[in-house]
């Protein structure tokens, strides 16, 4: 597992707001990870990006270092300052070998999570796994790691209580969402359709919400979320010139600045004074801090949440514990299954080279003298030549297996 590193920067060392500084955006992840490939010799990479973590998981044979951290920092461009950049490398962990591979399991299973037990982690480091894997930036190693990472996640979800009445940074915003006790005929906008307010739209809607407008930058996505919702839908643009009223905004989406500006709030008002909700899941927020500098609201973001998860995490300790078991047990069992993989494509090319002798020897070397045989021989030759080939293809095959495994 020597090639296996993780890039790592979460909510553990880093503020929040600089950690949104740090987000891809769909429409430029293609181009940025193409380029980091090409320019780092990365074989495989994907990129994980979520609420409180943003995270590149590579397959690479150099060591990293905090000048390896800078060199790709810069090169992909973020809206950093270069004279704070530093900082974010400072702040930066990385992991190599087996310390990456039981990173990206701890993840996986929640146990580094804001909330731990929550299962959307999961959910997410897939998704973010398979965009990549379609882009092509993903192969056989990545795969094999995502297949222990699922395995190792499902386990710990299945044979822990570690998820029992589990507590999401999403689950949490509508629980203090509730405490405001808004009645059901609330307006809502949901700015954003992704996964993230499709979760916190289905709590609404199974507390019998009903009336809600959903605006999202492709339009096809807000119509979908918005049919569910049995809603109205709008693009992002629409959003500023909107003037039906509200009462609560559930914004979460992956823009990298502010997209609910004093400016755009005003209108939305349309001249009302009661005090309205923003529920601001987005890293970095979308909500500018000028709209609650002048603006009686109340917000409920990530950031707040932080409190109520610190105790989840003492609660469920012990449920961790188990969870670190499983992950243990993961990374032992994939050790062997490792070193066998890399048998096989090692010796790929064995079948292909056995086809080529045989022909060889039947079409060349032995033609002739296969001539002379009579039917009943040359059908007994075959099936003699067609035994031995399968011999030699899986006879080897299998005992290489078995030697690099047990002198390993």
């Amino acid at each position: 597992m020597k090639q296996l590193k993780v890039l790592a920067f979460t909510h553990q060392q880093i503020d929040l707001k600089d950690l949104g500084k740090l987000v891809i955006c769909n429409q430029s992840l293609v181009s940025r990870l193409s380029a980091v490939k090409q320019q780092f010799g990365i074989a495989e990479i994907f990129y994980v990006g979520t609420c409180n973590r943003v995270e590149f998981v590579f397959c690479a044979s150099q060591q990293i270092t905090p000048a390896f951290i800078k060199d790709f920092v810069r090169y992909l461009d973020f809206c950093i300052e270069d004279n704070k950049i530093d900082d974010f490398v400072q702040k930066a962990k990385w992991y190599e070998d087996e310390e990456a591979l039981n990173h990206l399991l701890r993840i996986s299973c929640s146990l580094e999570s804001l909330v731990v037990g929550e299962k959307e982690i999961l959910a997410q480091v897939r998704k973010s796994y398979e965009i990549c894997r379609e882009a092509g930036f993903t192969g056989d190693y990545l795969r094999m790691i995502m297949n222990q990472v699922v395995k190792a996640a499902k386990r710990v979800y299945t044979e822990t209580r570690i998820s029992k009445n589990p507590i999401s940074v999403v689950s949490l915003a509508y629980r203090k969402l509730r405490e405001l006790n808004m009645c059901s005929n609330s307006r809502i906008l949901i700015v954003g359709a992704g996964e993230t307010n499709k979760t916190i739209s289905k709590y609404l809607q199974k507390h019998k919400y009903s009336n809600f407008a959903v605006f999202n930058r492709t339009l096809s996505k807000a119509e979908d979320l918005a049919r569910d919702l049995r809603g109205e839908a709008y693009t992002l643009e629409e959003l500023k010139n909107y003037k039906k009223g509200f009462d609560v905004i559930v914004t979460c989406t992956s823009a990298t600045e502010p997209l609910i500006t004093n400016d755009i709030y005003q209108s939305l008002l349309n001249g009302e004074t009661d005090k309205k909700v923003i529920v601001d899941l987005a890293i970095p927020n979308d909500t500018d801090t000028a709209v609650l500098e002048n603006n009686p609201v109340h917000y409920i973001e990530v950031k707040s949440l932080q409190e109520v998860a610190n105790r989840n995490m003492q609660e469920r300790y012990q449920e961790h514990v188990h969870a670190e078991v499983i992950i243990e047990q993961t990374i032992d069992e994939f050790r062997p299954l490792l070193k066998q993989r890399r048998i096989e494509l090692a010796m790929r090319e064995v079948p292909l080279k056995i086809k080529e002798i045989k022909s060889m020897a039947l079409n060349s070397v032995f033609a002739e003298d296969i001539e002379q045989l009579d039917d009943n021989s040359r059908e007994v030759l075959e099936r003699v030549i067609n035994y031995m080939e399968k011999k030699y293809i899986s006879v080897p095959m299998v005992m290489a297996k078995e030697i690099l495994v047990n002198n390993s």
